[in-house]
């Protein structure tokens, strides 16, 4: 639970850097190809026994690159536009620029409308997306194969025909969805401002990286919609991009279409590597922030190298010895004995510098304070010295890397964004080979090496996060304020100023391309089985990487759980990842990470699930050790008291959240007094209560093979995994029925129940109601269609108004969710504090309007095509098939019900839909919940006509 809050500290984990280019067995070629205005560069082909990505290189006349990735094994296709652009290309006080074109890439070009590049997308049953760090913006579609041609379209537009249609209107719209975006990931999350503060002090003033990449939103008050303008016109033109595209298309006519849309798009200024400063520090600087967390946070940044340095991989793997996860020496120090509840190293990376990275939480329970942790951190250091690098170090790091590799490719767009990135930063898109070789080529003393030059006896940024009012917990007096930030006037571009570049063209860009039919889609080839103590298996092959994938579900979630003692099962599948009788949890996560294979177990409310990701030739290994798991946990009393403790003080962390004190609020008023109105991981109280033996016979009486599924998705046949498989055989038994009623509440409807947070950046909200149980193929999925155009979709009306149209959120949603035993319907967002009682006015417009008026045939028609093009993506990697079949197996269901839904889709009518909208979207059955600073929001609230009930968790 901790672990999704500091998943931010580290900014560019994944980013890449520029380096000389390097191609390896590639067959260079110097030619022109057929197709007027492109060259070929380069073929590269799969080699038997290699880690590549076949591929062919193309360059187009303007400084375009394209990279094509032919894959059939599914009729979509992928394609990715990167811009070697991000925030470290912008100026000082004028951040976030990058970052803000992300979002203004969206809102239409100069022949495509406001909002139409989110509807023709969405509408051909496509996803999409667009990403920004420090060094690289992307923009990617996955769509079937025969919208290609629409999303060349598209991409081409906002390339070449953005900047007129970029208006003062639009910048101030998204100005605020910066804002909102801001509000909810860094102001209004707990330790969001850390990466912030520490890029701060650790990068000299002016440095790019020393600025978020969100950027200041005063800098962007500072500036206008011409300034925008000009960074456009600076970074993204064709000779600072590559067109990545992957999947089932035809190479001669994908060359005409990309240079049909992109060819006559002029070339950009040139752009070149910024220069790369090395980052010391001539003393710690120790710094500190007050921040709205229930655990104070201690947290040492040294600076680095930058990525695919040489001593890059080296100190990746000296992150991994002292801070990653069961195996490395902070957790032995800090974890396993329960000082902290939590403590990691990391060492993300980007084009201009890296930072190794040591953080930890301590445990209440302890009496440690940030100063205590401090020492301990540094003694770890010391420890290693002495310790040094041992064998299974190197085994680990080298097997982890290559299941990682592998993993990566089990998606077309998993292979195009490798080939992408690869390209952007070094120039050689089949660098994969080589990432892979740095990685196997460290030795021994490569790490001690590494750790010596950067780390023993440097000096590093120290920062302490403590919970507001409570200055006196910081490890040690702060030392280093960060330069102010002296900003010139704002000198703002003027229309003059902005060097335009018009394409000239042969054809109409302002028609949309007409695709042709869609290409049949196979639903996955499925076998079944069941072995002989009630384990019923569904699986089907899919050979495109070496890999299996394994989801097995037992009865025993959540719902088997009794009030008092809530957070049982999620407690059973943390014990269920500690020691077992045969080996200690850290000899177990060793095994399995010299195999390179991932086994994660998890509560929900029907089930416990256990997810196995292996390599092929790891897999029967893989489960000898998941069965042990599994069938021999040694319950151990002190792994017991330290899961329990960490989940208390998660538990506590959580609710310093406004979208869990949000979620948590709403079950509790959906469901009566019974299990169905407390969360998952259980409370304070009900952990606190909560015995070792509590654990044994919850385990011996619900963790039972009999009844329960397994799923499986492997580039094996039928015979093969079912020999992997088989070994589960030995388990034995069959647990209870679940006998459990999910009566309505009492609660009172039509009233807004508002939880307070303190100093709430942000509001959360919840309306909705208790409704339909989960069908497959009736009300409750007709529902859903129903709902689609309202809140379902970016394109949505509830989306469009809160989020395009007024600006108050990052975004907003309705959706029908439930299992065999319950439903709801829900609409959400989390708003602008100022603007709470106002999105609460937009929502209710929204819903009854929808209620009383009903769907448009615009929108009929619209989800009609989102949903029944969407088959291509649903079965494309191994999780997704894992998660088609598991729905299948547990609703029992045969391949056939693909069809009725798609019959259902065609022929359902806009009465239909009305009827269902009337029934289901009474606003007079439904509660509200805000989550906000109460004191500020309860009149506000109250002045809508509404009857307030202030509400504790």
């Amino acid at each position: 639970m901790l672990v999704s809050l500091l998943a931010a500290c580290d900014q560019g984990a994944q980013q890449q850097e520029s380096q000389p280019e390097s191609q390896p067995e590639q067959q260079k070629v110097e030619q022109s190809t057929k197709v007027a205005g492109v060259t070929l560069v380069e073929t590269v082909k799969a080699q038997p026994g290699k880690t590549v990505i076949p591929y062919e290189k193309y360059v187009l006349d303007n400084g375009l690159t394209l990279i094509l990735h032919k894959d059939n094994s599914d009729p979509l296709v992928h394609v990715d536009v990167t811009y070697h652009v991000g925030s470290g290309r912008e100026e000082l006080g004028k951040s976030g620029f990058a970052h803000f074109f992300e979002h203004m890439m969206f809102q239409g070009s100069e022949n495509v409308a406001d909002e139409q590049h989110f509807k023709l997308v969405t509408e051909a049953g496509g996803t999409m997306n667009g990403t920004t760090n420090t060094d690289r913006t992307n923009y990617f579609q996955t769509v079937p194969a025969n919208q290609l041609e629409k999303m060349l379209w598209l991409e081409a537009d906002r390339m070449g025909f953005l900047v007129d249609a970029v208006t003062q209107e639009k910048f101030e719209v998204q100005r605020e969805t910066v804002k909102n975006e801001r509000g909810q990931r860094v102001d209004n999350r707990p330790y969001g401002r850390l990466s912030e503060r520490v890029s701060e002090a650790l990068y000299p003033a002016g440095h790019p990286y020393s600025w978020p990449v969100i950027g200041y939103m005063e800098d962007l008050n500072r500036v206008n919609v011409n300034d925008l303008k000009a960074f456009f016109l600076r970074w993204y033109g064709p000779n600072n991009a590559t067109i990545t595209i992957g999947g089932d298309f035809d190479v001669n006519n994908t060359l005409k279409l990309v240079t049909k849309y992109f060819g006559s798009i002029p070339k950009g200024p040139e752009v070149s590597m910024p220069e790369k400063t090395a980052v010391t520090l001539d003393s710690d600087r120790y710094i500190s922030m007050e921040d709205n967390v229930h655990l104070p946070l201690l947290y040492m940044s040294f600076p680095t190298v930058s990525v695919r340095h040489a001593d890059e991989a080296p100190l990746d793997l000296l992150s991994t010895i002292l801070g990653g996860g069961k195996t490395s020496l902070l957790y032995k120090n800090l974890v396993k004995n329960q000082i902290a509840v939590q403590a990691a190293v990391t060492h993300p990376c980007a084009e201009l510098a890296c930072t190794f990275n040591m953080y930890a939480l301590p445990h209440p329970a302890s009496g440690k304070s940030l100063a205590d942790i401090e020492k301990i951190i540094r003694d770890t250091l010391k420890e290693f010295e002495k310790r040094g690098v041992e064998d299974d170090d190197l085994l680990k790091a080298k097997a982890q890397m290559e299941s990682a590799f592998v993993f990566g490719l089990q998606s077309v767009s998993g292979k195009v964004s490798q080939l992408a990135a690869n390209q952007t930063f070094t120039g050689n898109p089949n660098y994969i080979e080589e990432d892979i070789a740095r990685y196997a080529n460290v030795t021994k003393e490569d790490v001690l090496r590494v750790y010596k030059q950067y780390i023993q006896g440097k000096h590093a940024v120290i920062m302490s996060v403590v919970p507001n009012g409570k200055p006196e917990m910081i490890a040690a007096k702060n030392n280093f304020n960060a330069p102010e930030r002296k900003l010139a006037e704002a000198s703002q571009t003027s229309e003059d100023e902005l060097q335009l570049r018009k394409a000239k063209d042969d054809f109409d860009r302002s028609k949309i391309p007409v695709a042709g039919a869609n290409k049949p889609v196979d639903v996955p080839q499925m076998w079944q089985d069941e072995l002989a103590n009630g384990i019923k298996i569904l699986g089907a092959q899919s050979i495109e990487t070496p890999t299996t994938s394994v989801l097995l579900k037992v009865s025993a979630g959540h719902y088997y759980e009794t009030p008092e003692k809530a957070g049982l099962s999620s407690i059973l599948s943390s014990m269920l990842n500690e020691s077992t009788k045969q080996r200690s949890a850290e000899e177990m996560t060793k095994e399995l990470e010299k195999l390179g294979s991932y086994v994660n177990i998890s509560s929900h409310d029907h089930y416990l699930t256990i997810n196995v990701n292996a390599l092929t030739k790891n897999f029967d290994a893989t489960m000898v050790l998941v069965k042990e798991k599994l069938l021999q946990p040694a319950f151990e009393q002190s792994d017991f008291d330290r899961v329990r403790n960490i989940a208390i003080q998660g538990v506590k962390n959580s609710k310093k959240n406004a979208g869990y004190l949000a979620s948590t609020a709403y079950r509790q008023l959906l469901h009566a007094d019974n299990i169905g109105a407390l969360p998952g991981g259980g409370t304070e109280a009900s952990l606190a209560n909560l015995t070792l033996q509590d654990v044994k016979s919850f385990y011996e009486k619900h963790f039972k093979p009999s009844g329960g599924q397994l799923i499986v998705v492997s580039d094996l046949g039928q015979g093969a995994v079912k020999k992997g498989i088989s070994m589960l055989s030995d388990w034995q038994g069959k647990g209870p029925k679940l006998a459990l009623e999910l009566p309505q509440p009492k609660s009172e409807t039509g009233v807004i129940y508002l939880v307070h947070k303190d100093n709430s950046a942000q509001s959360a909200i919840r309306i909705g109601k208790r409704s339909l149980t989960r069908d497959i193929t009736g009300e409750f999925y007709k529902s859903y269609l129903m709902n689609f155009p309202l809140g379902g979709a970016f394109n949505s009306r509830i989306n469009l108004n809160l989020r395009e149209d007024k600006g108050y959120t990052y975004g907003a949603r309705s959706y029908f969710s439930g299992d065999r035993l319950s439903g709801s319907y829900t609409a959400s967002a989390e708003v602008r504090a100022d603007a709470t009682d106002k999105s609460i006015v937009e929502f209710i417009n929204e819903i009854k309007n929808y209620a009383e008026k009903g769907i448009t045939a615009e929108e009929l028609a619209f989800m009609r095509n989102a949903i029944n093009q969407k088959d291509a993506l649903k079965y494309e990697t191994p999780g997704a098939k894992l998660g088609f079949l598991a729905q299948i197996l547990e609703y029992d269901l045969t391949p056939a019900f693909v069809k009725q839904r798609a019959d259902i889709v065609d022929s359902i009518t806009a009465e239909e839909i009305n009827a269902l909208a009337k029934k289901h979207l009474k606003l007079e059955e439904m509660i509200m919940v805000v989550v906000g600073n109460s004191k500020v929001l309860k009149p506000q609230l109250e002045a809508l006509g509404y009857k307030v009930i202030n509400y504790e968790i």
